[in-house]
């Protein structure tokens, strides 16, 4: 502990006095979007309409819903196909027997999952917050899982009063698995929101995939704008030869930008943190990306201590909160074109004061 206090210290010191940094520009000079990660996830249980109403009325740019499949082929927003962690599935006897161990993309697994029930089953099912310790469960058990269509039925009745609409920002997840399955994505994608009227380069939508695959699918039947998903580790599940680092190098840059349009990245490849979690220098992953046309859009930025860098950290509760603005400051910096968040709460007003800048 007193190590930790000693170096949260001399950072302090050490940025006093220091010269501004000129920060870097955004791809098309506009500003900076705010993307809300599972909708306001940091204060209401994520992927739930409640979730996404506070974002929407705290004023991010876009909603975030991942989406996967219901055994009928509904497109509903979960984080995962396996929902213990999000529902309350276990605590209903009547689909004990439902409890299976699968393998996706390449690990086992073992719980409930969306594609063995029906969508009139899922929805007896209740959302609860998947991270309890941080975030308490004060709204467990009091909202049901949204489908894709009820997503985008609230972002209609929402713009029909703005002159400047919330986008949708939906990822596609483990598309290779649910194809395997006879579920794949892009089909009932497109259809809903080309039904919605989400059409054209300019439409408010980003479709997003760590995969590749799907993808490149998606661009040959559709010219809505694509985002290549980025982990520090590891690399796309349909192509076990390719690793997000080898695709986060110019070449790997180039290659991407041949069918999507912008990367999100997680934001370490942006700006790495040492073993105490202190932030490093910027690397080049924005402007290479840039120089190629594309987008960054780094994830996840969260308010809770347990997730900030060292000297952003607000105590010693990993639960309690931190200044997560100033650590938002250091990725405008680097001109990043807009980034995930579970608070738009903190975020959005921290992007609304880099524009000033």
């Amino acid at each position: 502990m007193i190590r930790w206090l000693a170096a949260l210290l001399a950072l302090s010191l050490a940025g006093c006095g220091a010269d501004p940094v000129a920060a870097e520009p955004t791809l098309d000079g506009q500003p900076p979007i705010v993307i809300a990660h599972r909708g306001a996830s940091g204060e209401r249980p994520e992927h739930t309409l409640a979730s996404y109403r506070l974002a929407i009325a705290l004023g991010a740019d876009f909603i975030e819903p991942d989406l996967v499949l219901t055994k009928d082929g509904v497109l509903v927003a979960r984080h995962e196909n396996e929902i213990s962690e999000t529902t309350d599935v276990a605590d209903h006897p009547e689909f004990a027997d439902r409890k299976a161990t699968k393998t996706i993309d390449g690990k086992p697994v073992t719980g409930w999952f969306t594609e063995d029930f029906t969508l009139a089953e899922l929805k007896t099912l209740r959302a609860k917050e998947r991270l309890p310790q941080l975030r308490g469960t004060a709204h467990d058990g009091e909202y049901d899982i949204p489908t894709f269509a009820e997503i985008l039925d609230l972002l209609a009745e929402t713009n029909t009063s703005r002159v400047k609409p919330v986008g949708v920002y939906p990822e596609t997840k483990h598309p290779t698995y649910f194809a395997s399955i006879g579920l794949p994505h892009e089909p009932p994608l497109l259809a809903i929101l080309d039904r919605y009227g989400y059409r054209g380069r300019k439409a408010p939508v980003f479709i997003q995939s760590f995969e590749v695959a799907n993808l490149k699918a998606i661009r040959a039947k559709s010219d809505l704008p694509l985002i290549q998903l980025m982990d520090a580790e590891g690399g796309p599940a349909d192509d076990p030869k390719l690793t997000y680092a080898a695709m986060a190098t110019p070449a790997g840059l180039k290659a991407v930008a041949a069918y999507a349009d912008g990367i999100g990245p997680y934001k370490e490849m942006i700006i790495p943190r040492s073993a105490l979690g202190t932030m490093g220098d910027p690397t080049n992953l924005v402007r290479d990306a840039h120089a190629v046309g594309l987008k960054v859009h780094p994830w996840t930025f969260r308010r809770e201590n347990y997730f900030l860098p060292l000297a952003d950290k607000g105590g010693l509760d990993p639960a309690g909160h931190g200044d997560l603005a100033a650590e938002v400051r250091a990725y405008l910096a680097a001109g990043i074109d807009g980034l995930f968040s579970d608070n738009p709460r903190e975020a959005v007003p921290a992007v609304k004061a880099g524009e000033g800048k």
